[in-house]
């Protein structure tokens, strides 16, 4: 398995799949493994044409529990990336992120803007750049789900989690909402989280201090790179039209959305997915 080392001395690991040019991938949660990325297909087999580089941030999957739990703050974790790209020897990378991990790819091209060819953001978050997902945001995603049979059981328990007295039972009773299909491959990633999720870090990832939006949003609209922002048509974070908005924040980003996606569009239709991605990157 091969490893570098961090800026403080962390132990991080990373793992390949796939032949061609690489493409680093960073895993959100946040603070979860990377082996949900490559579960079922590496990506909706995007390994067919891209080298995956896959990051176990630190505390998660194989890399090692940092000195410092701050340094678990998602600004603090950029070295971490940086460290990545040198050991790596590239002059330029193409960046692929998912969900809570837009945050860590939109603070990296902030602060490393030359480093960074291509963006791909993939369900993910924008805190970084002012723009949060609501409760409002996910009710009006749970609503196009109405037809769906888990739809009464799973809607009540996100009230639970909206309302603060949400068992470990709600939590996961919620889960049908973040897939576009609830079938077997859907249930077994979901069953992963839990044992690839690091919670300690999760809750110190957007501690008070890791985001400057307004710096950061100053910095992304002089950036050189290509984006994508593509987001699942039934996914609550971010809902279309607000990765509409987040993709207006740049110079050269252009929006996708995958129809019936949820949060993980690669499960959902891995072909779709794959494609979409490939062709952006190969432009």
């Amino acid at each position: 398995m091969p490893a570098l080392t961090a800026p403080d001395g962390t132990e991080l690991a990373y793992h390949v799949r796939g032949e061609g040019e690489p493409l680093l991938c960073l895993p959100g949660g946040p603070m979860r493994a990377s082996a949900y990325l490559g579960d079922l297909g590496d990506l909706g087999g995007l390994s067919r044409q891209r080298r995956l580089i896959m990051l176990d941030l630190r505390g998660t999957g194989d890399s090692a529990v940092p000195a410092d739990p701050a340094t678990y703050r998602c600004d603090r974790q950029v070295a971490d990336v940086e460290a990545l790209r040198t050991h790596l020897g590239l002059e330029r990378v193409d960046v692929l992120a998912h969900s809570a991990a837009g945050d860590l790819a939109l603070l990296y091209a902030a602060r490393h803007p030359r480093r960074v060819r291509t963006l791909v953001l993939v369900a993910a978050r924008a805190r970084a750049l002012g723009v949060d997902f609501t409760e409002e945001h996910r009710r009006e995603a749970a609503a196009l789900r109405k037809a769906e049979p888990w739809y009464e059981a799973a809607y009540a328990a996100y009230e639970a989690v909206w309302n603060g007295s949400a068992t470990d039972a709600d939590r996961t009773a919620v889960l049908p909402f973040f897939y576009g299909r609830w079938d077997p491959a859907a249930q077994a990633h979901a069953a992963a989280e839990g044992e690839q999720t690091n919670d300690e870090a999760a809750d110190r990832f957007a501690a008070p201090g890791a985001f400057d939006p307004a710096a950061a949003r100053a910095a992304v609209a002089a950036l050189e790179a290509r984006v994508l922002v593509l987001a699942g048509a039934v996914d609550g974070g971010p809902l279309p039209r607000v990765a509409a908005g987040v993709a207006e924040l740049f110079p050269r980003a252009e929006l996708s959305v995958q129809p019936g996606a949820g949060h993980f569009p690669w499960l959902d239709d891995p072909g779709r997915f794959s494609r979409t991605v490939e062709a952006f990157l190969a432009r």
